[in-house]
């Protein structure tokens, strides 16, 4: 359980900046684990990617994305065949549904290219600001805010960055303290830090190159 400590803006976003930098030298090749090769397959991963491990998500894409090469590919297809497809990422069937609608409006309003607004992501079933923000970042390079999974909340709170409960307040405080330029990078760093270093149970605080700055360290 995190300890809440009340400090200033200024300070929060010094210890931003420094966290940054610390992470970037640690992992520099910081990137989007989910294998894709275009906004459609990112798409489908990332909601695939719901209570799911990527490793998993890229086990299952691997072969889904040879089968299904277009939105069409996607809802044209029975749901029972496409649940079978995906059935090892677990909550298949509210999956499916989800893809195969987002796929529908895609094909027939956009015309079968993946939307580059959040207004229009979110409109589509199965996508929240999170899965947005993925495909907006990852396939278009676009900032339009910071996605915030189960590693950005858990080390935003251990980091003292924010003490919010939900990923929509946490993202806000976040893009208040974080520079745009590195909005679509910062998750990265939180997660591949919090998969290898600052694990939910059992975080290695000797072994975190964070150690200095950060208040669940020092509390």
């Amino acid at each position: 359980m995190f300890k809440i400590i009340r400090e200033s803006f200024e300070t929060k976003k010094k210890r931003a900046k420094k966290i940054i930098a610390l992470l970037k030298k640690e992992y520099p090749d910081a990137k989007c684990s989910l294998n894709f090769k275009n906004p459609l397959e990112l798409m489908v991963a990332t909601i695939l990617s719901a209570q799911c491990t990527d490793a998993r998500v890229n086990i299952v894409t691997k072969t889904l994305f040879k089968k299904y090469r277009k939105t069409q590919d996607y809802y044209k297809v029975p749901q029972e065949e496409f649940e079978q497809d995906i059935k090892s990422t677990g909550f298949f069937r509210n999956k499916a549904k989800a893809i195969q609608s987002a796929c529908k409006v895609i094909a027939e309003k956009y015309r079968g290219k993946v939307p580059k607004t959040m207004e229009e992501l979110t409109s589509l079933n199965g996508i929240g600001r999170k899965t947005a923000n993925v495909i907006l970042g990852n396939a278009y390079g676009i900032a339009s805010g910071i996605a915030v999974d189960t590693h950005v909340t858990r080390l935003s709170h251990r980091l003292g960055l924010s003490y919010a409960k939900t990923p929509e307040k946490i993202e806000q405080e976040l893009m208040k303290l974080v520079p745009q330029s590195d909005w679509i990078l910062f998750p990265h760093l939180l997660i591949w830090h919090g998969r290898k270093i600052c694990q939910a149970r059992n975080p290695k605080s000797p072994q975190c190159v964070l150690n200095k700055i950060c208040p669940s360290s020092l509390a």
